[in-house]
């Protein structure tokens, strides 16, 4: 039968625009004036570890010792009021609910019960929340992918997965699955396309109904 595995932020959660309005925010407190756009040019993406030090690049200076828990805990808070799906995700889960499916992220585990509880998701994917805290390392290696094969008993080659970013088509194509670059959220701009294609994407789609027609070729053959 195969499986889907879904990333989360901006293919389910349309999160990344408002976790990175917060990034801003904060960057911009600490004396460096950074925008949304700017803040999803230089961070989204990328390994926070990677963001931390474009950070201090910018500031000139280390980051305050609380600065990864202040900004997480404003942007839970923010989540909290601010946060729906990317349209068409919960038609699309309800509509492949026979196929068994997870989701594989490298936001923590708190991060994600937390915003599928907001999304009402919860149930659709109980037991089957995949964070990169479970694997040794994180996108773009293919390791939360494997996992996820393996825990839902497919072969990668059976896997279906939905990306939004160039790191995740990487570790999913590294896997060995068939990949969907997804394009839908309000922080896709100009060149995401292209990015996900060089990342070697196998498909693209602009939206969930995309994505539905793609699946069902893919689940048929």
């Amino acid at each position: 039968m195969g499986a889907l595995i879904f990333d989360f932020d901006g293919v389910i959660a349309d999160s990344e625009t408002i976790a990175n309005a917060v990034l801003a925010e904060t960057v911009t407190d600490l004396g460096h004036a950074t925008t949304l756009d700017q803040a999803l040019a230089r961070y989204c993406g990328k390994r926070w570890g990677d963001v931390i030090a474009e950070i201090e690049r910018a500031i000139g200076k280390p980051v305050p010792d609380d600065f990864s828990g202040s900004l997480k805990q404003a942007t839970l808070e923010r989540f909290r009021t601010d946060l729906q799906e990317v349209s068409g995700a919960g038609a699309f889960i309800r509509r492949f609910a026979d196929i068994p499916r997870c989701i594989a992220s490298s936001s923590s585990i708190d991060r994600l019960q937390l915003c599928l509880s907001i999304l009402g998701f919860g149930a659709e994917f109980e037991g089957r929340v995949f964070s990169a805290d479970m694997v040794a390392r994180g996108k773009p290696h293919p390791d939360i992918f494997l996992l996820a094969a393996e825990r839902l008993g497919a072969k990668p080659a059976e896997c279906l997965v939905i990306e939004d970013s160039a790191g995740g088509i990487k570790a999913a194509t590294a896997a060995g699955m068939t990949t969907i670059g997804l394009c839908a959220a309000s922080h896709i701009r100009d060149g995401h396309d292209a990015a996900l294609r060089d990342a070697g994407a196998v498909h693209l789609a602009n939206s969930w109904a995309e994505v539905e027609r793609l699946a069902l070729q893919f689940f048929k053959a």
